[in-house]
């Protein structure tokens, strides 16, 4: 099951970055005074009434604009509106509506998404009849709110959730193994999506993305069921020439929610960027399985060693997430393409593994006896006992007697302990330590 998206919008200064900070707790959108300063698309996760989503701050729309920073911002604007279940259209109530505002307002029709009409800055009696001029946009009733004051946003909650789509949970098969293919534009994606579905030994049956804008393509290969959600879809519109990877980053968060194992695929002459670490990261928190595939293998220039010193670079790069393969793969000339789906099958495994809790508890045990578990001021850590209570990805408990005393650094090493008796690759552990006490020691 995925989380549904709802993407503010509006023309620039109205409040967004504002009541996205309120909803989220946190500063993290930039606030000013000042109309477009809000440039990158920002997403994070927020809850209400016991059911989580995620938020997306959109730069202001300006319409009629064809300067480079108002079109991007247009355009990525756009992206979350194809994305969203469910639209926020913010007016300003102070100011009362303009022509930039029905310009925006027409916008939203030709997307034909579910919109909510809010008007914000509704905190002065003064301006509370120009509540009623808001209609005159033809989007239904406008909700007035303070983000400032936090006026309203309960009761506008409440209206957002009742607007999520009720058919989120069906739209998986759970059958199938699900592989998004994430990662920058112009990197191979479609080209190894186009790799796999060509091969003689799939069965392919293309249907329209549940995910919008992206296309899933179902299909089997020796024998399992596969779903290849596709995020490659970025249209480069004229004018918009500024950091235009960054409109991925909606496209595949969507991906990873619904994804079993992710293939972050980048280039093999550029290698990693900022913008990938960020993106496979979201997949590593998200406790998905991760592949890292290096494409376009077959244009880099052969030394001694070369794949080999690749691979210490990325992993080094990656060191939070050293448990994903590196590959390496040519989509256009279909080199190593099925070892990577292949790979994808046992990662998917790896996720559902399950650890007897005998078995785990000898290995804790053995553990603790070839490395002492830490100490502070004279009081040692004690592990009473494991258990895995979950997967996807595995969740392993520990009973100890003081979280305190439990670093970061002998929980990496009881970490690595376990892999190397059960493997786990591709797939994070989490851990969660409960304190208990007068209890025996395992």
């Amino acid at each position: 099951m995925r989380k549904p998206i709802v993407a503010v919008v509006g023309r620039p200064n109205v409040g967004k970055s504002s009541f996205f900070n309120k909803i989220i707790g946190r500063n993290v959108a930039i606030v000013e005074d000042t109309p477009g300063v809000t440039r990158d698309r920002i997403m994070a996760e927020a809850e209400w009434a016991g059911k989580y989503f995620f938020l997306i701050d959109t730069g202001g729309i300006e319409p009629e604009s064809e300067e480079v920073i108002p079109a991007q911002m247009r355009a990525q604007a756009e992206i979350a509106m194809d994305m969203a279940d469910v639209t926020l259209f913010m007016v300003d109530g102070k100011d009362g509506l303009t022509s930039a505002d029905i310009d925006v307002a027409d916008l939203l029709r030709t997307r034909g998404r579910d919109v909510i009409l809010v008007v914000n800055k509704m905190d002065n009696p003064r301006v509370k009849d120009n509540l009623y001029d808001f209609y005159e946009l033809g989007l239904g009733e406008p909700y007035p709110i303070s983000s400032i004051n936090q006026l309203g946003l309960g009761d506008l909650l409440d209206v957002i959730v009742s607007h999520f789509p009720k058919d989120l949970e069906a739209e998986d098969d759970e059958d199938s193994i699900k592989i998004a293919i994430i990662g920058k534009p112009n990197v191979g994606k479609s080209s190894i999506v186009n790799a796999f579905v060509g091969e003689e030994r799939v069965i392919v049956s293309n249907i329209s993305g549940t995910t919008r804008d992206s296309i899933d393509t179902p299909f089997e290969f020796e024998g399992d069921k596969y779903v290849l959600i596709d995020t490659a879809g970025i249209r480069r519109r004229s004018k918009v020439t500024d950091d235009i990877e960054k409109y991925s980053v909606i496209r595949a968060i969507a991906a990873i929610e619904r994804c079993d194992v992710a293939l972050m695929v980048i280039d093999a002459e550029e290698g990693l960027s900022e913008q990938d670490k960020k993106i496979v990261g979201m997949a590593h928190e998200a406790g998905k399985g991760i592949i890292v595939v290096v494409n376009k293998w077959d244009l880099v220039v052969k030394e001694t060693n070369t794949m080999r010193d690749m691979e210490r670079k990325i992993k080094g790069e990656l060191q939070f997430m050293s448990y994903a393969p590196v590959m390496f793969t040519s989509a256009v000339k279909g080199q190593r393409l099925l070892p990577v789906l292949r790979t994808a099958k046992a990662v998917a495994e790896n996720r559902a593994m399950r650890i007897g809790t005998g078995q785990l508890n000898a290995l804790i045990q053995d553990a603790m006896l070839m490395n002492n578990p830490p100490s502070d001021k004279g009081k040692r850590l004690k592990i009473y006992f494991a258990t895995q209570i979950g997967v996807k990805p595995p969740l392993i408990s520990f009973s100890i007697n003081d979280r305190k005393i439990m670093h970061f650094s002998y929980a990496r090493y009881l970490e690595n302990k376990i892999r190397e008796a059960y493997g786990f690759e591709g797939t994070s552990i989490k851990f969660v330590f409960r304190e208990k006490s007068d209890k025996e020691d395992i």
